[in-house]
């Protein structure tokens, strides 16, 4: 990679010539993995077309037309499906049987004959009841809850005819099963009303982006059997209706996006980068989002492409789009350079997590947390966004910030590694250096405060453990056997300054230590151990009565388990 790439890159931002670079790198990936599948397909047995046919098929669709194959490798369920399957080769991973795995080869090799447009006769596995093209969508022949059979499939001229055999149909069936279709994917607002029943075509659906460069198609994939981050899943079709307000969000989260004068950069994101937009967790506009519903998430397997539960407003949605492409162009550097030396021991402080994380889920965390403040920054001159804004730039500039001095500190990043991470701090320093609204900053601190102090009371060993005095200062954290997941119900709430405080983290929030610590004492005595009241009293009893004595609270607050007076 160019210096100059690499560079962009660890600022947490990248040109459009990074991120091909990136994609470069995928594609590379993929050719790899596709040809350490192969080289396994002889010796698995298989009532299929032998891999030499699905190979050959493939190859000649690349000759005929390289981009539109090469745009078919990028698919980032492909990738998904890749990684899937080596793992179930190396029996460290589960799904359907291993011959219909593998033999998902000859379905890409059939997607790629459709989209150059060149012949192909093969024979398929069919996985419950249907077979899936990826980037385009299902041929579904027989009802879902069906073995996997093998059925032929032929195209020519970008038409597809797929057969399953009687005796290899449905039980009631008296003779061969067949579709014939042109396999396309159709946008939110352009798709009519679909049969139900039947052989029928279920094209995917795509959200639609109005680029300078032309109209873009991102798949929203409710179909594809690895778009989601583990095993094999089934398709959660969207309602029409739930559909089309994906479209409509994600309109509005890309004119955030993509406002006037947006250089590249940290926080900025091209919607046209993205490669999918899996929906999550509901299928139907009822009922709508809560405002606290905040899920997503990225595979490494699966470059630009993002699982997301809808939330429930277009900048919720644009904060999430960047969030996990940063994840997806960290994933690729990490395919590209060995940045650090992880022993996947989970011991160290996220500062947007309730549990120990090892030091790649940190360098993660602190790549993906840096475009989260690149974003809200660029919300600060938003009228509309400002208030909101301030608080969640300052709050995620300081927490990347401690957590990228941690990687830096750990001893276990490489050249690249090392690099990355001054890129980072550099941008985080810069940005650390700007004035925000006081309020806002005060809240973005204290909920920082407040954040690591319940996380240190929930996962640090008593001051017992291992003989560790109240009084140790060894540096060594030791976990709780009892530590639990916990709701982390602060970071949030904190975002807008209380009208009429009425808790103790209210009373915090406006400033009013001194009431929210009386809240807090009366709280703990009806339960002194009860680790969410105990670190709002240890951050607003730091705050009346700053020195030594509460820096110390501060930093140990699991060794000097303070008692309120």
């Amino acid at each position: 990679m160019p210096g100059h790439l690499f560079a962009e890159l660890a600022t947490g931002g990248g040109s459009p010539e990074a991120l091909a670079f990136l994609e470069r790198g995928e594609r590379a990936r993929r050719l790899l993995l596709l040809r350490t599948l192969h080289a396994h397909l002889d010796s698995l047995p298989a009532p299929l077309s032998p891999p030499a046919d699905l190979w050959r098929t493939l190859v000649s669709a690349a000759g005929q037309d390289p981009e539109a194959v090469d745009r078919l490798l990028l698919v980032p369920q492909v990738g998904g499906w890749l990684a899937h399957v080596l793992r179930q080769l190396h029996g460290t991973a589960q799904g359907p049987p291993l011959w219909a795995e593998t033999g998902r080869l000859g379905a890409l090799a059939i997607t790629a004959a459709l989209l150059a447009r060149t012949e192909a006769d093969l024979v398929v596995p069919l996985v419950d009841g249907a077979l899936h093209l990826p980037g385009l969508g299902t041929a579904r022949l027989t009802d879902p809850g069906t073995e996997p059979v093998s059925g032929r499939a032929r195209t020519s001229g970008g038409e597809l005819t797929l057969t399953v055999p009687a005796s290899r149909s449905q039980a009631l069936a008296t003779s061969a099963i067949t579709l014939t279709c042109r396999p396309d994917t159709v946008s939110v607002h352009e798709e009519t009303a679909q049969v139900e029943e039947g052989p029928r075509w279920i094209p995917l659906r795509t959200l639609t982006h109005h680029a300078p460069e032309g109209t873009v198609a991102i798949p929203l994939d409710d179909l594809d059997p690895y778009r989601d981050l583990g095993e094999p899943v089934t398709p959660a079709r969207l309602d029409g209706d739930e559909a089309a307000v994906w479209q409509d969000m994600f309109d509005e989260a890309a004119a955030l996006l993509t406002g006037p004068g947006r250089e590249p950069g940290p926080g900025r994101l091209d919607p046209s980068a993205i490669r999918a937009v899996v929906p999550w967790g509901r299928t139907s506009v009822d009922p709508p989002p809560s405002p606290d519903v905040r899920v997503s998430a990225t595979s490494g397997d699966s470059y630009a492409a993002m699982l997301i539960a809808r939330p429930a407003s277009a900048v919720s949605l644009a904060e999430t789009l960047v969030h996990e492409f940063q994840h997806s162009k960290l994933a690729a550097l990490l395919h590209l350079f060995p940045l650090l030396d992880d022993d996947r021991a989970e011991r160290y402080y996220a500062p947007w997590r309730a549990d120990p994380r090892h030091l790649t889920g940190l360098l993660h965390g602190a790549y993906a947390f840096t475009g989260v403040a690149g974003f809200w920054r660029d919300r600060l001159s938003e009228p509309e966004h400002a208030e909101t804004a301030a608080y969640h730039f300052a709050l995620r500039r300081v927490q990347s910030r401690l957590v990228v001095r941690t990687l830096q500190t750990s001893g276990r990043l490489t050249a690249q590694g090392r690099a990355l991470a001054a890129g980072l701090a550099r941008t985080l320093d810069d940005w650390l250096r700007e004035p925000v609204d006081p309020a806002a900053l005060f809240r973005a601190r204290t909920a920082a405060a407040l954040h690591r102090t319940e996380w240190r009371l929930r996962n640090a060993g008593p001051p017992d453990a291992h003989g560790e005095g109240a009084a140790s200062t060894s540096r060594v954290l030791v976990l709780r056997a009892d530590r639990t997941s916990w709701p982390d119900v602060r970071t949030h709430a904190f975002a807008e300054r209380p009208a009429v405080p009425r808790t103790a983290d209210e009373y915090l929030a406006v400033g009013d230590a001194a009431t929210a610590l009386d809240l807090y004492a009366d709280a703990l005595s009806a339960d002194p151990a009860d680790p969410h009241v105990l670190a709002g009293w240890i951050v607003a009893r730091s705050a009346l009565s700053p020195g030594r004595d509460s820096r110390r609270m501060l930093a140990r607050p699991e060794l000097l388990q303070p008692r309120p007076v």
